[in-house]
């Protein structure tokens, strides 16, 4: 290195006092410093999400915000708006949540980006089947409300056809509607369309995801044994992904399933790997509520 640096220093004397023995460099079209910045600003702030830290997730994303609203650039805003609605919605924040991911998707009408208009409805319906989900009404009108929510995102599917990962987010968001709406077998069937996307292209946080939400169906549907299974499976690719949040979410999910099983040893001694995993990443919270429960 320290041999180039006499010659390079050479080439930018010579075009700065010799102009006329070579033309100029070419200027860029186009800038793309702080689009890039703020791209990877937010990218860490889905990263921070991911491992459970919402709080933090947020202080990064309101940064990130900040470098996407100077761009202002329509793709980094709805991008960003789909982030920052997804860690608002994790932190219970759920108006605020809606009001952007409706924004978002207006951005996307507003600028040709179909897609990620889509996208952005696609992700209000996964918080609205969340939502539905926890709700204590009557069987059928959880029933006749998840349809509802089912129907709007066929059709939000078919928008984002042509995009493997906005596509595999619908096919998740299609399982969880399947298994509200008690449809077990078409519930796995579309979380797996997810995850053969998610596998092939090695998205590993995401691959982990499917398969904890296929153990979810499973054991909804009782069929204990091949939840776990599906633990396991999560578990492999957390290790994989070193998301310590998954990891212990998955070992306190597969407590849970035991407990249902009536395997009350297996079920406290998953608990516990859990709890381990909750105090070494820093949510003790976490940790001390799990542990409240044994």
């Amino acid at each position: 290195m320290k041999r180039l640096l006499p010659v390079l220093l050479f080439v930018v004397f010579l075009f700065a006092f010799f102009p006329g023995c070579s033309s100029p460099p070419k200027r860029k079209d186009e800038i793309f410093i702080d689009r890039n910045a703020a791209a990877k600003q937010l990218n860490l702030a889905n990263h921070t999400a991911s491992r459970g830290r919402y709080e933090d997730a947020l202080i990064i994303m309101e940064d990130a915000w900040r470098l996407v609203l100077g761009t202002d650039d329509p793709t980094l805003r709805i991008k960003g708006a789909i982030s920052r609605g997804n860690i608002l919605f994790s932190l219970g924040r759920h108006d605020e949540a809606f009001r952007i991911f409706e924004s978002a998707a207006a951005e996307g009408d507003a600028s040709s980006l179909p897609v990620l208009a889509a996208q952005a409805r696609i992700y209000a319906i996964r918080a609205r089947l969340v939502l539905l989900s926890g709700e204590s009404g009557s069987r059928n009108d959880t029933d006749e409300t998840a349809e509802e929510l089912r129907g709007q995102l066929i059709s939000e599917m078919y928008r984002v056809r042509t995009d493997p990962l906005s596509s595999a987010a619908g096919y998740v968001t299609l399982g969880m509607a399947e298994k509200l709406l008690r449809r077990w077998g078409e519930a796995e069937i579309a979380v797996r369309r997810a995850l053969a996307t998610h596998e092939r292209d090695r998205f590993l946080e995401d691959a982990a995801y499917d398969w904890f939400l296929v153990a979810s169906i499973r054991s909804m549907a009782e069929s204990y044994d091949a939840a776990i299974d599906a633990l396991k499976m999560a578990i492999l690719f957390d290790r994989r992904a070193e998301n310590g949040f998954g990891l212990a979410s998955s070992w306190q999910a597969m407590g849970d399933v035991y407990k249902k099983a009536g395997q009350t040893e297996e079920a406290r001694g998953a608990y516990l790997r859990a709890i381990d995993i909750y105090r070494a990443i820093g949510l003790d919270d976490r940790a001390k509520e799990l542990a409240a429960k044994l």
